[in-house]
């Protein structure tokens, strides 16, 4: 007999997949190259110097019509405005 753990581990959610609403708190920041045009190193360094680095609170304030696309995101108290694909580099909890 096997025992189950006392909590349930939930994998991180990209920021990407997030509905409209949502709130949470930044894990980490995962960028694979095929992700955009800019290479990875870059596309990284452009998010934390958004201000998007670990343990930031997050929300998403907004959606675009079609395609759900972009986002507009809360970031500790600052609106930004990001892709769908770029957002799913953020990993949150």
């Amino acid at each position: 007999m096997t025992l189950d753990p006392p909590f349930a581990v939930a994998p991180h959610l990209p920021l990407g997949l997030a509905p409209k609403g949502f709130s949470g708190r930044i894990h980490s920041i995962c960028v694979q190259d095929s992700q955009g045009q800019l290479p990875a190193a870059e596309m990284e360094r452009r998010l934390i110097e958004l201000g998007f680095i670990e343990g930031a609170q997050v929300q998403i304030l907004h959606e675009g019509l079609f395609g759900r696309d972009p986002i507009a995101v809360r970031i500790n108290g600052a609106t930004v405005a990001l892709r769908r694909r770029e957002a799913m580099a953020i990993l949150t909890e």
